[in-house]
């Protein structure tokens, strides 16, 4: 009886073994399929409008609007950059409230000359200041979206696009395809476009309706894999009950490259600003600080006091990016204890709430004309806050690191967290051990090694 349970025993062991090793590498592999999920913003999406106006002799005049739905996700300057590739043989004949980069080979034309000729046209907006005569609703802002929570006014951009060598009815238009959108950069894919139902418009008195004669969407979504292979942004805590400051973890965004000088820079390195490409401000690649963790922003969770019924929170954030200042930027933050927060100093808030029954999730961002910039690294490169939150008696507690935030994002890329052990723990539970999860993998694979070796 004891050799069969023995037996027994030896079998499960090995199945189980097999079964760890599968899960293991399954949970590796499924790592970049769920990145273009945002649990958080689950349905956000830029839907790109095409609403055909008119028809014209050789083809139409479309109105087309782009729509930021994302709650906090936004675009910035240079601003977004449309691209699509004609089904047939179409030039554009003129645009207003947005201009193509390129004309490409009008060669063939004599006489009237189209603003382009490209089988492939790439569209950006034009800027603020723009004539009035080129200029239509919703256009000329440089490209800059604001997110659908922070400004929905803003949350739109929109050009109007005469079209050449076109279909002249519903049934002979062909509908562009291989849609792109950079904003700036990448990040975004673009799905096919699909003919919906006529867009409607209201007269300004609300008493007439006009709709438009054909109306097609296309729907991009963002991917932070995609946009870059390396985090934007980490998190360092602190508290006022332990003397330990948790740095964000050692090359969160990248490490230094020693064997390529100028990959990041120095503060202490005199004439700093010399070194700094002039034309860079704008630019979407960053050129940060030399740090631990060669992040472009960090953000620090500070647990500053404890009241009777009350407990207050510093929030930093910092740019160590030399090449750009951040517009319109926002914060959000998943923490139990958001359904209590009592005020917040200097900064907007709005609660997110994807999962309807749980107020767990901020949306914070900076106040218009106060510290709605956060300026390149230097002296003036942070904004800072502080959160007030009610005690809740049946979940409140400083045990366990249950104070600080479960996930961060910044301009709506996730932030790499510190590991739950390095967190700051209150000096009576500073000598508990803490056994990790790379420590618990690594003892059960011993024991599957000492087992199969056994066998």
């Amino acid at each position: 009886m004891a050799n069969l349970f023995l037996f027994i025993t030896r079998s499960f062991f090995k199945l189980s073994s097999l079964s760890i090793l599968l899960l293991f590498l399954l949970s590796f592999s499924s790592l970049t399929t769920t990145e273009a999920y945002d649990p958080l913003d689950p349905n956000g999406n830029i839907t790109i409008k095409w609403d055909i106006m008119s028809w014209t002799p050789d083809g139409y005049v479309a109105v087309v609007t782009i729509y930021n739905f994302q709650q906090y996700r936004h675009i910035q300057s240079p601003g977004w950059t449309l691209g699509w590739k004609w089904a047939k043989k179409e030039v554009i004949w003129g645009m207003m409230g947005g201009q193509t980069t390129e004309q490409g080979d009008c060669s063939r034309f004599k006489g009237n000359i189209p603003h382009c000729c490209k089988k492939d046209p790439t569209v950006v907006d034009l800027l603020p200041g723009t004539p009035y005569n080129q200029q239509i609703a919703n256009c000329c802002k440089g490209g800059v979206l604001n997110s659908w929570v922070q400004d929905p006014a803003a949350a739109a951009s929109s050009f109007q696009v005469s079209v050449g060598q076109a279909g002249t009815t519903n049934k002979t238009v062909r509908v562009p395809k291989n849609f792109t959108l950079k904003a700036p950069g990448p990040g975004y894919t673009c799905g096919p476009a699909k003919i919906v139902k006529p867009s409607r418009f209201v007269s300004p008195d609300k008493r007439r309706v006009t709709q438009a004669l054909m109306t097609w969407n296309v729907t991009c979504t963002y991917s932070q894999f995609l946009a870059q292979k390396t985090p934007t942004c980490c998190v360092s805590l602190s508290s006022f009950y332990n003397d330990t400051i948790v740095p964000c973890p050692q090359c969160s965004c990248g490490c230094q490259n020693t064997s390529q000088p100028g990959s990041c820079l120095d503060p202490e390195t005199p004439h700093i600003a010399s070194v700094i490409p002039s034309t860079g401000k704008n630019s979407y690649t960053p050129l940060v600080q030399c740090t631990s963790h060669m992040c472009p922003v960090r953000i620090h969770w500070h647990v500053k006091l404890n009241y009777k019924e009350y407990w207050r929170v510093k929030i930093s954030i910092t740019n160590f990016n030399y090449n750009m200042n951040y517009t319109l930027w926002n914060l959000v933050v998943q923490h139990p204890n958001f359904d209590n927060l009592t005020q917040i100093f200097s900064f907007n808030y709005k609660s997110i709430t994807p999962y309807a029954a749980i107020n767990d999730t901020a949306m914070l961002w900076g106040v218009k004309f106060y510290n709605d910039l956060l300026s390149q690294a230097g002296p003036l490169g942070n904004v800072q806050s502080e959160l007030l939150f009610r005690k809740d008696k049946s979940t409140f507690t400083f045990e366990k690191g249950w104070a600080f935030p479960r996930r961060i994002y910044f301009n709506g890329d996730i932030c790499v967290m510190p590991p739950p052990d390095a967190y700051p723990w209150l000096p009576n539970a500073s000598s508990h051990q803490f056994i990790s999860t790379l420590s618990l993998l690594m003892t059960l694979l011993s024991a599957i090694a000492f087992l199969f070796g056994y066998a």
